[in-house]
Order: C-alpha cells, then sequence, then structure tokens
C-alpha cells in the first residue's frame, strides 16, 4: 500500500477582524498590536452613566480640554501589548536579577562607606513613594482616558512604576541586611525632610487632576523627565563610592526611561500637531502650567544636594565625575 502525503493551501476567508479591516482600508494582514489595540474600547450600549460623574459617560472625550478626531492616532511606537510588553519586560527583569547576584556575591554594598549608604538611603531610597505615586497617575489614566491606544500603554506603564518601587525596596533591604530600617527611615525622609517636599507636593498635585491629558503632561514630562532622569542619571556624584554599584542596581530605570520617552514623546507630539488649540493647551501645560512650575521648584533643593556633594568631593578621586554630574544637574 502507499501513501502519498500532500500539502493543500488554504486561503482564509479574511485577514482580519471587520473593525480593522476598516481602519486598515481593506481586508489586510493585521500585526498582532493592530489587533489588540485598534477600536478595543466600547464606544456604545453602555448601560447607564455612573453614579460618580454623571456628567459623563464611562469613557467620553470630554475627560480633557484637548480634542482629537481619533485617539487612535497616538500609537505606541514599541507596539506593545500585552504578551510583547511581558516579554520585554521579563528580559529587562533578568539583568535586574543577575546584578543584584553580582551585588551581593561580592558584598559591594557592604563594603560601602557610611557616608555613601547615608546618601543613598537619603537620595535614593524615598524614590519608592515617588514611584508609587506614577504608578497612581498612570492607573488614573488609564481609567480616565480614551482609546485603548492611550490606556493601554497608561497601564503598562503603571506596572513599571510598581516594579521600580520594588526594586528601590531591594536596594534598601541590601543595605541594612534585609531588616526594613532604611525603607522606615526613607519614608520619613519623604514625609519630612526639606529636600523631598517639593516632589511630594508636585505628586500628591496631581492625584487631584482631573483632565486626564493634562495628568499625562505632567507625569510623563514633569516627573518622568525631570525628576526620574535627575535621579537615576545625573546624581552618580551624590551617592560618593556608591556610585558603581547604584548605577547597576537601578540600571532597569535607565534602560526604562529610554524606551518609554519614545512612546510618552510620540502621544504629546501627536496630540499637540492635531490642532492649534492642542499645541497651545499642551504647550501651556508644559512649560507654564502649575505642575511644570511645582517641578522646577521640587528639583531645585535636590540639585543643591548635588552641588554640596560635588563640593565636598573636590580634592578627591572622584572629583572628576563630581563636577560632570554638578554640570548635568544644571
Amino acid at each position: 500500500m502507499t501513501i502519498q502525503i500532500k500539502t493543500i493551501d488554504l486561503e482564509p476567508k479574511r485577514q482580519t477582524f471587520g473593525h480593522i479591516a476598516r481602519r486598515l482600508g481593506g481586508d489586510k494582514p493585521a500585526s498582532r498590536y493592530q489587533e489588540a489595540t485598534l477600536d478595543v474600547q466600547a464606544t456604545a450600549n453602555f448601560h447607564y452613566k455612573p453614579l460618580w460623574e454623571a456628567e459623563y459617560w464611562q469613557y467620553d472625550t470630554r475627560k480633557t480640554a484637548v480634542v482629537m478626531e481619533d485617539w487612535y492616532k497616538p500609537l505606541d511606537p514599541r507596539q506593545f501589548y500585552y504578551a510583547a510588553y511581558n516579554i520585554a519586560r521579563a528580559n529587562m527583569n533578568q539583568a535586574v536579577e543577575r546584578n543584584f547576584s553580582f551585588i551581593e556575591e561580592r558584598g559591594l554594598i557592604e563594603k560601602l562607606s557610611a557616608e555613601a549608604k547615608a546618601q543613598i538611603e537619603r537620595g535614593l531610597l524615598p524614590m519608592r513613594h515617588l514611584h508609587w505615586g506614577s504608578n497612581m497617575n498612570m492607573t488614573e489614566i488609564t481609567q480616565r482616558g480614551y482609546g485603548t491606544a492611550v490606556t493601554a500603554p497608561c497601564i503598562f506603564s503603571a506596572g513599571d512604576h510598581l516594579g521600580m518601587a520594588q526594586i528601590i525596596s531591594r536596594v534598601g533591604l541590601e543595605l541594612d541586611g534585609q531588616t526594613g530600617v532604611s525603607l522606615d527611615r526613607a519614608k520619613e525622609t519623604w514625609l519630612g525632610d526639606a529636600a523631598w517636599q517639593g516632589a511630594r507636593k508636585l505628586i500628591e498635585d496631581t492625584f487631584v487632576e482631573r483632565d486626564f491629558f493634562q495628568l499625562y503632561v505632567a507625569q510623563t514630562l514633569a516627573v518622568n523627565g525631570v525628576l526620574f532622569d535627575m535621579a537615576y542619571k545625573h546624581a552618580d556624584a551624590a551617592w560618593r563610592d556608591g556610585a558603581i554599584p547604584v548605577a547597576m542596581l537601578t540600571e532597569f530605570m535607565s534602560d526604562w526611561r529610554a524606551e518609554e520617552s519614545r512612546w510618552s514623546d510620540h502621544v504629546v507630539k501627536t496630540v499637540a500637531s492635531e490642532s492649534d488649540a492642542n499645541k497651545k493647551l499642551v504647550s501651556e501645560w508644559a512649560r507654564l502650567g502649575r505642575f511644570a512650575r511645582r517641578m522646577r521648584r521640587a528639583k531645585r533643593p535636590r540639585r543643591a544636594r548635588v552641588r554640596s556633594v560635588c563640593r565636598s568631593n573636590r580634592g578627591d578621586k572622584h572629583y572628576g565625575a563630581s563636577r560632570f554630574a554638578h554640570a548635568s544637574a544644571q
């Protein structure tokens, strides 16, 4: 008996879903990102308006002052949907685990000077509270925003901030021998240290902002673009002899910021370029709005601390790095 195996090409009746085909201008193959993003959010047939904001529907474009003809224009250039996002973050987290293992195996935290440990405890550990506030903001934008192209990456960003807060918590546990004492002291620093009160006021004031896109601008341009950049890119001199261990343990944050800004900047530019009215609003929020002013006030005490550390380091072997950090902070 002879058996013949043949292959048959079966042409699919359609390449993608109907609502995707209408956006693509025909029945064309679509990427997984497009199928997981475009027109996923419901726009009709809601049962009733929410009781807590009866003037709005659950998803309502009036929850921001900016106006878009299509809220699916600001697509994510990273093309993150659930699977792609988790794969990317899993790879980044592997690097985090390797760095922590490297630091622990060589006892690099234990070998730090008392001054370096104190600087890290006061200057880095309170950032976990700033990340927690950022997690709250991105979650708020997710529930008030409009269009999956905007809201889906926002909930991914919220998860990122929670993860970065946990990384800083692990740094604190490395400092105090897994007792958690340093985290308690860092909380008191966040609540009472004058150098942190500008940042604390900024993030707490954003909690009551109701315009979801103004909140987006405040979070991505002011908090992410200024405060986090200053802490993770321009503060090496402040950690004294702990600059290299801190850079390794916070490598995730530096990599995340470079990747996240591709998306967040693209969204701001797309919305601002939609109309002159949008451009005026976004520019005002970014340069002259109350969050922009508070951001500038918030960074002054921390920048002054970098200056003081730079001056105290003059004459020692870290002076070259200190001068660089000083210039970067300015």
